[in-house]
């Protein structure tokens, strides 16, 4: 199919791009990388009046890494991520999950800002800002604004970013040097949606138990989410097998995914649990 006519403008400015927005009452899109919209407007699932398209916005491309953790521009690439050595070490959990993102061509070109603001439950970049706890900065006509990542995924491809909003800047929290982490997920083949994912970190006190325990899962519900009874059962405890085996008991029980033409729901949650048992052996090593 050969997507609708639209209007198409390229501003200099975040606050030239806001004016477009708004102008469009609702009827305009933001483009960035495109590797979501564009299929989109070829299939006609959207149809807006205008493309804001954000290239030739300054300043939203880079990866700063400071004392209050790291900041990514809403246009940075996945292959900038991938090709900062920085972030092995300043999150490693981001570095690696990013590996999973697709294909080689489309982390050339998909964007951060892109794929939260896209919201696709079974992406890893959704997933990774809800597990770290990820503030959103948001601009808008009423001027910029600060949103947790809990608060920010409302529903499939949904988010809370009003229709003459762009999203900016994602922050992920400082990471401590000793974190123990973890992300695997799994699909048919290499670069497809991911049928579920696990991400995972937490810290160890001094008699070796964990504190501050985050587990996330991708492509079990209809936004990225924390399991919250499997944080508990771990937090105050030490990792063995026999709390492995607990937590990812408790991890199937927590999920109720959908079942569709890819994977029955019950499949599904028996790979959270699977996931989140491998994630958790693999954090220990």
């Amino acid at each position: 199919m050969k997507p609708p006519i639209f209007e198409y403008a390229s501003p200099s400015t975040v606050a030239e791009a806001v004016a477009l927005l708004a102008s469009k009452d609702g009827n305009a899109k933001v483009i960035s990388g495109g590797q979501s919209l564009m299929p989109m407007l070829a299939f006609r699932l959207a149809t807006p009046e205008l493309l804001v398209d954000l290239k030739h916005l300054k300043n939203l491309d880079a990866i700063s890494i400071g004392e209050d953790g790291v900041r990514l521009g809403a246009k940075v690439r996945w292959c900038d991520i991938e090709s900062d050595a920085r972030l092995a070490v300043s999150h490693p959990l981001l570095a690696e999950a990013i590996k999973h993102v697709a294909h080689y061509q489309i982390r050339n070109r998909g964007t951060v800002g892109g794929s939260v603001a896209h919201a696709d439950p079974s992406a890893e970049m959704p997933g990774i800002a809800m597990t770290c706890g990820a503030r959103m900065t948001i601009v808008g006509s009423a001027g910029a604004r600060i949103e947790a990542a809990a608060d920010f995924f409302t529903g499939p491809l949904q988010t809370s970013l009003q229709p003459d909003e762009i999203l900016t800047e994602v922050h992920l929290p400082p990471w401590p040097a000793a974190r123990r982490w973890a992300f695997l997920e799994f699909a048919r083949r290499k670069g497809d949606f991911a049928m579920a994912g696990i991400a995972l970190h937490y810290d160890l006190d001094g008699a070796g138990r964990i504190v501050d325990a985050h587990v996330g899962a991708i492509g079990v519900a209809d936004r990225p989410i924390r399991l919250a009874a499997v944080e508990a059962m771990l937090n105050g405890n030490r990792l063995d097998d026999r709390l492995i085996a607990a937590a990812s008991a408790k991890a199937r029980q927590s999920v109720d995914p959908p079942s569709d033409i890819h994977a029955p729901g019950a499949y599904r949650a028996a790979l959270v649990a699977t996931l989140l048992a491998r994630g958790l052996k693999k954090s220990a090593v």
